[in-house]
């Protein structure tokens, strides 16, 4: 999420092209037109994290383009979705598609991914080889224990050629889908707070980005992670949400384009991220065809 928060990766997504153009929208934004004219009130955003730097920049940016926002700050993830669905908010800015796809299927409700912002890449570390092909063949690759981070660590070892995950890789896959006769690596699951002082033990370990300094590390010393132009990582895009029925509006359209190209809201989503975030742009269309592949993945696996 916006601010590094990772939950499961669904990876069983059609592969949906990032594209440089950004979401389109009718409504006029020059000097003089009203874009808020249609709902007649300010826009109102939930985010987690009201003092990141990209958020000031981007109420005056939309406010240059005759648009008035509202940021309504939350202490916690659980929040702003029951928020958005129940009406208190217009739009909400602070998760990926994952994260999303969870929440519709366990609350009932229907968000929808209206556009994209950016990803927070996940890394493969090692203290003992310099190369994922340094890593032998039978060695030992630590990942997090818990459900919301196991599945995307088992995706990006895959990625890597380090595993082959009998599924194909989904939003929930585990440990127990690993194909052990197919891999190169054992995979060893640990808590994600002790993988930094484990890494020592192993051949290589994904780690939280909350925790990469914690093991003496940089983001750059990653030997891989995600690849934001790879369907696998699509699902963790982070992504500004609305209603369904407010999918198509012209205004939060308006604004998704302004948060992805105006260059001081960028200049803050990267201090913001560490220089870890990449920005990345996704047609409303695309998003929601990943959103759709997760949130069935979920639901075949309460079944």
């Amino acid at each position: 999420m916006s601010r590094t928060l990772t939950t499961a990766l669904a990876a069983a997504t059609a592969a949906a092209a990032l594209v440089v153009s950004l979401v389109g929208c009718s409504s006029a934004s020059g000097a003089g037109s009203d874009p808020t004219s249609e709902s007649g009130k300010t826009v109102k955003v939930g985010v987690v994290g009201k003092s990141d730097p990209q958020w000031p920049a981007f109420v005056e940016a939309a406010k240059k383009e005759g648009i008035t926002v509202e940021l309504v700050d939350f202490g916690s993830y659980e929040q702003p979705n029951p928020a958005l669905a129940e009406g208190e908010l217009d739009l909400n800015e602070f998760q990926h598609i994952v994260y999303l796809a969870q929440y519709n299927v366990k609350s009932g409700k229907d968000l929808q991914a209206i556009g994209s912002t950016a990803i927070y890449p996940l890394g493969l570390y090692s203290k003992k080889h310099k190369s994922v092909k340094e890593i032998p063949s039978g060695g030992t690759v630590a990942v997090p224990d818990d459900a919301s981070n196991q599945a995307r660590a088992l995706l990006v070892l895959q990625s890597a050629g380090l595993v082959k995950l009998k599924s194909g890789g989904t939003a929930l896959s585990d440990v127990a889908d690993v194909d052990t006769a197919a891999s190169k690596v054992k995979v060893t699951p640990l808590e994600a707070a002790l993988i930094p002082t484990s890494l020592p033990d192993v051949d290589a370990a994904i780690i939280n980005n909350d925790f990469v300094k914690d093991a003496g590390l940089t983001f750059a010393d990653a030997l891989t992670q995600d690849d934001a132009k790879d369907a696998t990582a699509q699902p963790y895009v982070n992504i500004f949400a609305a209603r369904a029925k407010d999918k198509d509006n012209p205004t939060y359209l308006k604004l998704v384009e302004i948060f992805q190209k105006d260059p001081a809201v960028q200049a803050g989503l990267k201090k913001a991220s560490g220089d870890i975030g990449i920005p990345t742009v996704l047609s409303a269309a695309d998003l929601q065809k990943v959103q759709a592949t997760v949130e069935s993945d979920v639901k075949a696996h309460k079944n």
